[in-house]
Order: structure tokens, then sequence, then C-alpha cells
């Protein structure tokens, strides 16, 4: 049985929390359309009589600029000026629904490619509303009106704003067909406009969750079991509950929550809270015992094709003059976003207010409304600013538990995590294992190649993906885009019983890591250059072959490095987008260095080079702390990593020039928010194989391993 993980996320979202209902409006222009000051033409724009004009957008802000970019889309067809419109996340509702995931779902690099054709056709429909109200408003033929920069205008100088027309406009149907911008008129998709949510983040008034602050409001502080899925047996709150500031102390499904006037207080006071644990089977669990049975299950799993086998592998192998076989190894991994998981939550009357960041609102309203025993509608959910997500924010554990201790204690609670809490307690980046085996001819070029990949199905774990499905979600870059003749990919699913999540760039970490590391290794067997050898198995992929060319020519590839330096090459497709990455890398007390790393990316049409651009340099900055330092270990079902004293972040200091060229194209867009990050492992273990001849298979590439290779 094979499902598309659309079709799959949207059917299970729907059966399991309930989600799908009818749009409901911010609530600051809810508030103001009951006054009869703001005009909702469309989900997306809402327009008041003092011609303030807001543009939604339905994904959420983490840092990707989509609060930018989102409305960029709307304005273009509107024909406003962004920099005069004011932008809203948009609340839980059907109508904003990630087409490409099924559900209200910030994440897979989609926000742009989702919204590409649904957001501008929002604009041009509230456009030519506003243009047929003018129409009727001064008894002219529609044609011959033009509405630009926020105002209508017709023939003898008449002139209307929007806010004047947007109360007509709003009661007149929607028209179903539109006429969408030719591209070579944009006036603003394409173009590098300034970032609208930076003045806010520079002067202090954006509000993130940890922000947010109500009437009455109190603090909580979780005291979680070490062993994450572990329950209170009992628990003796005497001494917390004497301490300063205490208000309650309080058991929910997940453990003991004390309250206070002050997060301090609480976290303090939660120190005296002494927990008699039931761990439950995850205190068996131990790293090298996972490592060891994603091993096993490669030789005895179940086998799950990645797509058709092409031509004989297994008569190609034979009859090839010499073979090879690999194994990669992709450490388990913790998202570590810079703001610890909190939200904020006021129970009242059977009813609830949620206020924070999450990256997936339906599901926090269905998940917090089954927690809660009322229904959905009940529920009311702003968006903050994200402090990060990287897919941890998809998850729901901490907006329940935030929801369930308000209703405990009857008082609108902030929970807040420690540093601790969010690194022991995270759904972590799975392990995965891959072998990959290929017959080479005489000349050293393949001839049949077979792919295989172990790891754990974080959809099976999120929304209940049924055993033995294959999950699209593990098989990301699994196919190399090298012409070889015959070739097989296999997927092999093993419930470790780890909590595990979705992590920036998915499966296309462990997958691209494999195959541009393998071919780099064969490039070598064969005695060729490992650039030339890729060219030459990309003969019919076009935007492949431009990309790998114009990183290498950018670079100086085929050019003496400066001395102690190397340049390792690697190329991939992700989420629509095309890029290669060239690291040039030194070693510095036994340790990788990266000095620079050049990039060539083909998203096709682009909405906003310069977010683009920080994107990519994101990327590659937050790979490098996976590819070279960070790693998840756990001993008797107890995370290692506690903070960034021993899960290490890439600093300024290690930050490598980023040189990037991003390729005019005409192509449907592609998702920039990720691809960069899984790219930039393989090209540094290929420049460390050209500099020092070790290959280091087993990720991270700490100076110990480079000592092991």
């Amino acid at each position: 049985m094979q499902t598309s993980r659309r079709d799959f996320i949207k059917t299970s979202s729907i059966a399991t929390t309930g989600l799908v209902m009818g749009m409901t409006l911010p609530g600051t222009v809810r508030e103001a359309l009951a006054a009869g000051t703001v005009y909702t033409p469309n989900a997306w724009v809402h327009i008041a009589d003092d011609n303030t004009i807001t543009l939604i957008s339905a994904r959420s802000e983490m840092g990707q600029g989509v609060y930018t970019s989102m409305p960029m889309l709307i304005a273009e067809e509107l024909n406003v000026d962004i920099t005069r419109i004011k932008v809203d996340i948009a609340p839980p509702g059907a109508i904003y629904a990630n087409a490409l995931l099924g559900a209200q779902i910030t994440g897979g690099s989609t926000s742009v490619r989702d919204g590409w054709e649904k957001l501008r056709l929002g604009g041009a429909q509230v456009r030519e509303m506003l243009v047929s109200a003018a129409a009727q408003k001064w008894s002219v033929d529609r044609a011959i009106l033009t509405a630009e920069n926020g105002m209508v205008t017709g023939p003898m100088g008449r002139k209307a704003t929007y806010g004047e027309l947007a109360q007509a406009a709003s009661k007149l149907p929607v028209p179903e067909k539109v006429a969408l911008k030719d591209p070579k008129d944009f006036k603003i998709v394409g173009k590098r406009v300034k970032r609208l949510d930076t003045p806010a983040k520079v002067n202090g008034t954006a509000e993130f969750g940890i922000d947010v602050k109500l009437p009455g409001m109190v603090y909580a502080s979780l005291e979680q079991c070490p062993v994450i899925g572990g329950k209170v047996k009992s628990f003796d709150a005497s001494a917390a509950k004497s301490m300063p500031g205490v208000i309650d102390v309080v058991q929910i499904n997940d453990g003991v929550a004390v309250v206070a006037n002050t997060y301090w207080q609480a976290q303090k006071a939660r120190k005296g809270v002494v927990v008699q644990w039931d761990e439950g089977a995850g205190a068996a669990l131990d790293h090298n015992t996972v490592l060891a049975s994603t091993r096993a299950a490669l030789a005895n799993g179940k086998v799950l094709p990645i797509g058709k086998p092409v031509g004989d592998v297994g008569a190609a192998m034979r009859g090839a003059a010499k073979t090879m076989q690999a194994e990669y190894v992709s450490q388990m991994q913790a998202h570590a976003p810079l703001e610890p998981m909190n939200f904020t939550a006021s129970f009242t009357g059977n009813k609830c207010l949620l206020i924070g960041g999450t990256q997936f609102q339906q599901g926090a309203q269905g998940a917090v409304a089954a927690a809660l025993s009322i229904k959905p509608e009940d529920i009311e959910l702003k968006t903050t600013f994200l402090g990060g997500g990287f897919g941890r924010r998809i998850e729901l554990d901490f907006i329940v538990q935030a929801a369930q201790i308000s209703k405990a204690v009857g008082r609108p609670v902030k929970l807040l995590w420690s540093r601790e809490d969010d690194m022991t307690h995270d759904f972590y980046r799975p392990l995965g294992v891959n072998q990959v085996t290929a017959g080479l001819d005489a000349q050293g070029m393949p001839v049949a190649m077979h792919f295989k990949v172990a790891s754990q199905s974080v959809t099976q774990r999120a929304f209940g993906l049924p055993k033995d499905t294959f999950d699209a979600f593990m098989a990301e870059a699994a196919v190399a885009p090298y012409g070889i003749p015959n070739t097989q990919h296999d997927l092999v699913i093993l419930d470790t019983g780890m909590r595990v999540g979705y992590w920036r760039a998915v499966s296309h970490n462990m997958n691209a890591f494999a195959n541009e590391s393998f071919m780099d290794e064969l490039a070598a067997a064969a005695g060729k250059d490992p650039y030339d050898y890729r060219m030459a198995l990309l003969k019919n992929q076009p935007r492949f072959a431009n990309v790998l060319k114009l990183a290498a020519d950018k670079a100086g590839w085929g050019r003496t490095a400066l001395n102690g330096r190397a340049r390792g090459i690697a190329l991939m497709e992700g989420y629509d987008t095309y890029m290669a990455q060239v690291a040039e890398i030194s070693i510095e007390n036994g340790a990788i260095k990266v000095h620079r790393v050049t990039v060539a990316a083909d998203l096709g049409r682009m909405v906003n080079p310069d977010i683009v651009e920080g994107q990519i340099q994101s990327g590659i900055v937050f790979g490098m702390g996976s590819a070279l330092m960070q790693e998840i270990t756990m001993e008797k079902g107890r995370v290692q990593q506690t903070n960034f004293h021993n899960f290490l972040l890439p600093r300024m200091s290690e930050a490598p020039a980023i040189d990037i060229i991003l390729v005019n194209s005409t192509e449907a867009p592609g998702g920039i928010g990720e691809p960069a990050t899984a790219l930039i492992a393989p090209a540094i273990a290929n420049a460390l194989a050209t500099l020092t001849g070790k290959r280091v298979r087993k990720l991270p590439m700490t100076a110990d391993a480079i000592k092991m290779a």
C-alpha cells in the first residue's frame, strides 16, 4: 500500500481531531468587523474604512520570511504598496489549509509553492470586486476603470480608495475566473523587498510566545519524567507549596506542574517537588541498541520499494567489473530552537484562549479540544512569531500541557520550558542507516546501484500511518539524479520506540549524505574528478547540470585550493529546488574548519530573492551544526545532552563565507527553507576525504570521528 504524504496527513488530521471547520477571523479584525469598520472580501484581505489594508499570512512566521513573502503574492495582484499594509497570521480554519500537506501546517518548504497561485488569485479577486463596486457606484463600464496603489480611478477624474469601496465590494459575489498578471508585469514579486517583520523585531514590539502577557496571568514550570513517556506514580509537593509565590501544584498527563506568580518562583519551587515515576518501556532505550537494531533491520526487515526498479540490478551487479558498498549513518538530532517550548492558555467557562507559536494551528485546536473535552469552535488560537521551529512546533504536547494546567488552576497560565526541558523532551530526528551498493564497468562508471535505507517513521508516530505503509517523508532524495541504467531503491521502517519528529529537511539529510558521499567514493575508485564524474551522469538532467557547473565555476573547482585546504561538491533536488554546494575546508586543531561554501540554486520563480539568500545562509549554518558537532545520545532512556554546553551550536566565528548564485527561471516555484541544510554534510565529507584521505561515514564529523576514520 502506498499513499502520498499530503493525502495521508489530510485524512488522518480530519479523522483524529475533527479539524475542518468554518473560517474564523483574527481577533482584532473580528472586533472591527463587529463595529462595522472592516470589510472582508475574502479570507486573505481585510480592508478598513480608513483604507487600512490587512493581508493575512496563512503560514506561521518562524524566521523563514512568510510574513513578507505571502503578502507579496497578494499585494502583487491587489496592486498595493506592500510597505503600507499590515500583516496578520491566520487563525485556525480550513480555508487556510496547506494544499501540499492537507492541513494548516507550516513546514516542508511548502509555503510559497502552496500559495503561488492561491494567494495571487485571492488578491486578484478582491481587485476585481473593488473595480466592480466602483463601476456600480459611478454607473460606468468597469472596463474603463483601473485599480492601482489602493485606489480605483475612472473617467473625469473620479477616484475612490479601496476603503471607500470595501463595504460595497464585500457584498458582491466572488468572481470565479479572474486573470492573473503575466510575470513580466510583476512589480513586487521577484523583487528584493525588505522584510516586513524586521522593524518590530529590532525595536522589541514583535510578540513571540515567550512575550505574551494576559491580565491575571501566572506561570507554570512542568516536571516531566526523565524518561520520555514515563508517568507519575506519586508525588510530594508539600515543600514546594510553602515556597514564595507558589499558587498551586497540579498533576497533568505529562507530569507535575508548579504554578507561581513568576517563572523563576515556579522553576525554583519545582525543584522541591519529589516525584515517583513509572518510567515505562522507554527506560530500556539506548542509542547503541537503536543503531544495532536499525542495522539489523536492513538485513531482516520488511522491504518497501521506493518507486519502481529500473533494469535488472542483480544481473548488472553480477556482470560488473567491480562492486563497491558503503554504509552511512545519520545521528539522532534535537531541534533546539532558541526560544524553548512555551504557550499561554486561558480556560474559562468551557472556552479556551490559546496564544503562542505553533506550526500546526488546526492540530493545536483539535488536540486541546480533545484534552479539555470541549468543542474546537470554543477554542480561540492566536499565533505569535516563532523563535525557531524546524519542525518542533508542529508537535502539540506543550500546547495541551498549558491548556490542562490553566483548566486545573482556573487562571490564565504561561507554561515555559527550560532549555534542559526542551533538550531532553524533544521529538528527535530519527537515526538513519543507509547501505549503498554499486556495480562499475571497466572504466569505473556505474552500471547498477542498489540503495537501501532503514529508519523510524515520523508519520507513523505523528499521524498514525499504518504499519508496513510506505512513508514518502523517509524517501526524500533517495533517488539521485544520475543516469545509471539499473537501479533499485528500498525502504525499511523500524519502530525503535524513540519519540521522533520531523526535523528541517527531514529525510533529505540522511539520503543526500549517503548518495553524494558514495558518488565521490565511486569517482575516487574510478580515478576521476568528482565534478567530471557527476557531469558524465547528468546528460539528461539540464537543471542539475546547470547548478553543478555554476557552483563549481564560482568556487574555482579545478584550480588548486589554498595550502591546507580542499573542496568538496554535492548535488541534490529537494522540495522542487535544484541545488549544488561546494565546501572549502581545512583542519584546525584536529577539527574541520569550513572557510567558504558556494551555492547554486534553481528554485524556479522567486518571490523575494533577498529572503531566498537568507534561507540558504540559514540552512547551511544550521546544517553545519548537525554535520560537525551535534548528536543526541541516550542511556537507560535518558537523553544525555541537556544544554548548549554539550549540544553545540555553530558560533559566529565558525560561520563560513557563503557565495550564492540564484538561477533566473520561469519554472514553478520550489521551496528554499530546507534544501541547503541537507546538502552541506556531504559537501564537507567529500572535502574532508580529498584533504585527508579519510572518509567519515557517520555523522557528526567531530575531531574524534576524524581520528577514528
